[in-house]
């Protein structure tokens, strides 16, 4: 049960640390398995855009040709380990030129959405349901945000949106980018409206974690 007091939004504040650690992981590990160089690409990583392990990772499907059903992922009841390999892209609904990998879905029992977006060249994002709040971070590229007032706010990497249920909203792409993306069914409280925020983590104070 929810306490009241507490705003309903605090838990999609939390997604930028949720997202950076579960990213950092993946870029900065140098050893084992699941870091091993790709022998594709030995281009020095410190040329590479900053999530460039995340959105090419070494053990991605298309280096598992020769290994049909091969996957590194573990569901269970109380976690689930999604690995690249098992990420399966197909069209968005309600999206242009958009493909999406679903991660995280109420079918495993979760109460919200995770999904990765990779917009293409001239592409816009759909809406989601009615009362579903959207939070989205940018791990590759650049895209425009733009609300029925006119207003617009270019988002890079490393840039974080909060969107509110039925905030009316539109993000496009020109180029390609790469989008991590939250939503779930928003717990109003009385007498409480939620605004949207935009940010980007270079702007947020370090918070100590214990264990990391």
């Amino acid at each position: 049960m929810q306490n009241p007091s507490l705003p309903q939004l605090h838990p999609f504040l939390l997604f930028p640390s949720f997202i950076l650690i579960s990213l950092f992981v993946i870029v900065l590990g140098d050893g084992g398995f699941c870091s091993a160089p790709s022998i594709l690409d030995q281009t020095d990583a410190s040329s590479k855009p900053l999530y460039w392990k995340f959105t090419n990772p070494t053990l991605s499907p298309s280096h598992l040709q020769d290994l049909p059903g091969f996957t590194r992922s573990v569901y269970k009841r109380d976690h689930a380990l999604i690995t690249p390999e098992s990420h399966v892209f197909s069209p968005l609904p309600d999206w242009t030129n958009t493909l999406g990998a679903y991660l995280i879905t109420p079918a495993m029992g979760s109460y919200f959405v995770m999904y990765l977006a990779k917009m293409q060249e001239n592409s816009r994002s759909g809406l989601p349901p009615h009362d579903v709040e959207r939070f989205i971070f940018v791990i590759q590229g650049t895209i425009t945000l733009t609300n029925t007032s006119g207003l617009s706010n270019k988002l890079m990497v490393d840039s974080y949106a909060y969107l509110p249920p039925n905030f009316e909203h539109s993000l496009k792409c020109d180029e390609s980018a790469t989008l991590a993306v939250f939503e779930r069914r928003y717990a109003f409280l009385d007498n409480h409206m939620t605004g949207h925020i935009v940010g980007s983590t270079d702007k947020r104070p370090l918070l100590e974690t214990p264990g990391v």
